[in-house]
């Protein structure tokens, strides 16, 4: 079962969620604090409206590691409780992602987040939210970069190029497939940028997504679970 740490409010005002990303950044551990994984979780959040309501629609699988073999998901939609305002979604997501791991049938060893981590203006995105939220190795894969610059990698599965904002590496560019644009890596909480370059890397499967946010991307997105399985299967996903 996880548990929940109840760092501070969900329902600050902007300045205030401003002031704790940056009090909650120097409380990241960017360094490999994990033990053996042997479960990998991936979630993601949508936000279908149902009438005039906005929800959040979050989803979390569990794969076995390093097979990827399904282990559970699930699926949960809640009220939207925060407001859209760049570089403070995770105070609009990580409940509904929180609420979503708990439904799992297990607890993971490590979460992949479909977003940033130290890769952010406060270097405080969502994967770090989480790994804070829950103590647990994070790391995020978001598919655009929402600050910095960086260099193409090479055009081969593994070649990356540094993250750099202000002097600062925040993150990777990383190529998970020749002829695709690169994913990005950032520290999230207790695993290292190079070790979570790795470990996207050995969770993919010929596709420009690791498994378990491509999946659980699938899953927020509202596919069915024999529609997931034949594009799965045709690694069209």
């Amino acid at each position: 079962m996880l548990k929940v740490h109840d760092l501070h409010p969900w329902g600050l005002a902007p300045g205030e969620a401003r002031a704790v990303q940056r009090r909650l950044a120097t409380e990241v551990v960017a360094e490999d604090r994990l033990g053996a994984i042997t479960r990998v979780a991936g979630g993601d959040v949508g936000f279908p409206r149902r009438g005039e309501q906005e929800m959040a629609r979050a989803a979390a699988v569990l794969l076995s590691y390093p097979d990827l073999a399904p282990l559970g998901e699930s699926l949960i939609e809640e009220p939207v409780r925060y407001p859209y305002i760049p570089g403070l979604l995770s105070f609009r997501e990580t409940p509904a992602v929180v609420a979503a791991l708990q439904g799992l049938p297990a607890p993971p060893d490590l979460l992949m987040v479909d977003g940033h981590g130290r890769a952010h203006p406060r270097r405080f995105g969502i994967a770090c939210h989480l790994g804070l939220v829950l103590d647990l190795p994070t790391l995020g894969c978001a598919k655009s970069p929402l600050v910095g610059h960086y260099d193409q990698p090479a055009d081969a599965v593994g070649a990356w190029t540094p993250l750099v904002d202000h002097g600062e590496v925040i993150g990777a560019a990383l190529r998970t497939r020749p002829g695709v644009k690169p994913v990005f890596v950032s520290v999230g909480h207790r695993v290292s940028l190079e070790t979570a370059i790795k470990l996207v890397l050995a969770c993919g499967r010929g596709v420009r997504l690791p498994e378990p946010t491509r999946l659980a991307d699938a899953l927020a997105s509202g596919r069915t679970i024999a529609a997931r399985a034949r594009l799965a299967q045709e690694r069209l996903l």
